[in-house]
């Protein structure tokens, strides 16, 4: 166990249980103490006993969840499912990371390079969760690629799809400053979404535009909009790759047919598990992803309440709070 010293903390699936009042859809009590903040970075301020890896002032990215490490789950490696796992402000039981202070499990804490700087380190917990996503696609040289939804989890995932040798990545959004930015990010092909055209028309439209033959090889969902998983399944080519990683309404219409006549391929992303950490941190360590230009603004500890505020209205790219002094 280490206590970490919270630097800079993320906040992005935080807004939605700041704006809800909820968890999971199961509203919080008024008078209950909701935590919240996962994503974060820190200088390690003590250890236990038995911890030889770190030591304090250690500069740590911390992977902020607690398996149990002993059901079927956990000896598989596939611990992001532990049923019974504890991740930061996810319960208003469990501590969360907008704090001074987070109590982790050492092995949990990821010891970084001085040369990379706090904010480009909160930016890991973000990558991994990328990473994730994108390891179940199974990504060839060459493949074409639509992303739904260009905030910070739909960029990083194109960024590391580009990585893996994707070549016609399609950024795909509602907002004209949020596909300004994809373009320049990392030259991506864009196409801004609207509200008077069917998920059919949309598809392929992204197609026709996008140069994409026959369909994508795969799509990554990353806004959590029911419109966008509609539109994915007919903007893929038979046999293609689906991965869900935006959570947006827990139940959705969904063309069924469609995906099963064209053999999809479907999973769902849930945060990060084995090795996510250590590829996005290699990735940072060699300058793969310039994770900085995402970081729109970085705001006082105290200002926390802004920086949700601006997120909610779609200000920005990445809204960063500065742990407590």
């Amino acid at each position: 166990m280490s206590v970490v010293c919270i630097k800079s903390s993320n906040h992005g699936y935080t807004v939605h249980f700041w704006d809800d009042g909820a968890i999971d859809g199961k509203p919080v009590s008024q008078t209950e103490y909701l935590p919240l903040g996962h994503e974060a970075v820190g200088s390690v301020f003590t250890v236990g006993d038995k911890v030889e890896h770190l030591k304090v002032g250690d500069r740590v990215a911390v992977e902020p969840a607690t398996p149990c490490r002993v059901c079927i789950r956990c000896r598989e490696g596939l611990y992001n499912l532990c049923p019974n796992i504890r991740f930061a402000g996810s319960s208003t039981a469990d501590p969360a990371c907008l704090a001074k202070f987070y109590k982790a499990q050492a092995d949990f804490c990821y010891k970084l390079p001085d040369h990379i700087t706090w904010e480009e380190r909160a930016m890991i917990e973000p990558l991994a969760v990328a990473a994730h996503s994108v390891m179940m696609i199974g990504i060839k040289l060459g493949q074409g690629l639509v992303i739904f939804g260009a905030g910070t989890i739909g960029l990083v995932c194109e960024a590391v799809v580009k990585m893996f040798g994707a070549r016609g990545i399609v950024s795909v959004d509602i907002l004209d400053h949020k596909l300004d930015f994809a373009k320049r990010f990392l030259n991506s092909h864009t196409y801004k979404s609207t509200a008077d055209k069917s998920p059919e028309e949309t598809a392929a439209d992204i197609i026709r535009q996008a140069e994409l033959g026959q369909g994508a090889d795969a799509v990554i969902e990353a806004s959590g909009s029911a419109i966008c998983t509609n539109t994915a399944v007919h903007v893929l080519r038979k046999g293609g790759q689906f991965v869900q990683t935006g959570i947006g309404k827990h139940v959705i219409d969904f063309p069924i047919f469609q995906f099963s006549i064209k053999e999809l391929h479907m999973h769902g992303a849930f945060r990060h598990g084995e090795g996510d950490f250590r590829l996005a941190i290699d990735a940072l360590q060699h300058s793969l992803i310039p994770v900085k230009d995402l970081i729109s603004q970085l705001y006082d500890f105290e200002d926390t309440e802004t920086a949700l505020g601006a997120t909610l209205k779609g200000q920005g790219i990445k809204n960063m709070v500065q742990g407590p002094r």
